[in-house]
């Protein structure tokens, strides 16, 4: 019995490093995968806050340029209202 377990003992330890081998390949190529869907999402992440700020700045100016015709329309209606009165 001691026999055989001595054998089984260098046999096991070496199915053991093979595990262990496989696992860190494994791990490897796991890693490298979520490393680059991370920088897939980094750029992406950076180009939504490129739109949105370009988005805030075409809203901005419509915004003025809505409040000036408005403005226009107000100082007309005042006119025309100062010429009535």
């Amino acid at each position: 019995m001691t026999d055989t377990l001595a054998d089984a003992v260098p046999q096991i330890l070496s199915k053991i490093q093979d595990s262990i081998s496989t696992l860190r390949s494994e791990v490897g190529q796991f890693r490298t995968s979520v490393e680059g869907r991370l920088d897939r999402l980094e750029q992406l992440n950076r180009k939504y806050r490129r739109d949105a700020a370009a988005m805030m700045v075409i809203m901005r100016s419509t915004a003025g340029n809505f409040d000036e015709r408005v403005s226009a329309v107000e100082e007309r209606l005042a006119a025309l209202d100062a010429r009535i009165s």
